[in-house]
């Protein structure tokens, strides 16, 4: 028998994500004893800024990492979105599991009921923390004013129904839908009116890079295509050196074992595509050659490789093509007004 230890943030949504997860590998492995460890972080603590004006997204995964570092824990739960497409030595992403809905919802202020973004008055304030939200909406919802918003999700929802501050606020549909809110969602953004950030929806494992058993284990957690669409979005987002302070979106999707990704450009949607083929690592290859299988720090051990190269190609070369247009003027504008604020 084998214990492993699982360890999360205290918020309630971290709490939900990590027994999902639990529970799945209990269903695999019901001789594996699971202890569940909780632990805050400084992105947890600090919830009367935007994120975008107090750091990067270490901030929700560094103490997360030491406990991993120091064997306290052998697995850490995260939400994908949360990881820096570069982890640190020694550490990877063992699984991605099957992606919630990754796009954008509109929680309305109970007196708006009925009403959608469009519809909404002139002037009305809308709660975001996301410079990315904030980027794409005022462009495509010009009547209405954005303000940033802080708080886990009990939170934000208490702010907005609580107070008159506030007529809408923005939040991933994913985490609603896991903390059993779906009913609050007034209105699901589209890509046309706001694309989401990378590997939202998603929930990653992190292991330590050398911990075969582990990683053997977790990849069985790992859903294929959400692997392609992730990898292809960190890669993108890599390339373009975007986070938190600077609003990087993307629209990604497989159809007939083809990735595509569409990210957001002055001129419009740009789609590109890449094919893959079969190909298999063991985890004692990975443990031999680990530089060779990560991609933008995922470990995927049961998904092709050959789709992998191809995703992570796809996104860079979506960077490039970004970057050949003006992409990097942008970003650095956008970082200079982010630290001006």
């Amino acid at each position: 028998k084998m214990f492993s230890s699982i360890l999360f943030t205290l918020f309630q949504l971290a709490r939900i994500q990590t027994d999902y997860v639990a529970e799945k590998l209990k269903n695999l492995y019901p001789d594996v004893n699971l202890g569940i460890v909780p632990m805050s972080t400084i992105g947890d603590k600090i919830l009367d800024t935007a994120l975008s004006k107090i750091g990067e997204k270490s901030l929700f995964t560094k103490e997360l990492e030491n406990a991993l570092e120091r064997n306290e824990v052998d697995l850490v739960v995260h939400s994908l979105k949360d990881l820096p497409t570069t982890l640190p030595d020694g550490f990877t992403i063992g699984a991605v599991l099957q992606r919630e809905s990754p796009y954008d919802a509109v929680v309305l202020h109970p007196k708006n009921s009925g009403l959608t973004l469009d519809s909404l008055p002139d002037g009305s304030v809308i709660g975001t923390s996301s410079l990315r939200r904030a980027a794409q909406l005022k462009k495509r919802f010009s009547h209405l004013e954005f303000k940033d918003i802080r708080g886990n999700l009990n939170t934000r929802l208490k702010k907005l129904d609580e107070k008159e501050d506030y007529s809408a606020i923005i939040l991933a549909a994913a985490g609603l839908k896991r903390m059993g809110w779906e009913t609050r969602i007034s209105q699901v953004l589209n890509p046309e009116d706001c694309m989401y950030a990378v590997g939202q929806g998603a929930l990653a494992v992190e292991v330590r890079a050398r911990d075969s058993d582990i990683l053997e284990m977790v990849s069985n957690l790992h859903h294929p295509e959400t692997v392609l669409r992730c990898i292809a979005e960190r890669a993108f987002l890599r390339r373009l050196e975007g986070g938190c302070s600077v609003p990087v979106a993307v629209h990604t999707e497989v159809k007939d074992s083809v990735v595509r990704n569409f990210p957001e450009t002055d001129s419009g949607i740009c789609e590109e595509t890449r094919r893959s083929k079969a190909c298999r690592i063991t985890s004692k290859q990975f443990a031999e050659e680990s530089a060779d299988f990560q991609h933008v720090g995922v470990t995927a051990l049961n998904v092709p490789q050959f789709s992998q190269v191809a995703a992570e190609k796809l996104g860079v070369a979506l960077a490039d093509l970004l970057l050949s247009q003006g992409a990097m003027e942008i970003l650095t504008t956008a970082r200079k007004l982010n630290d001006a604020r």
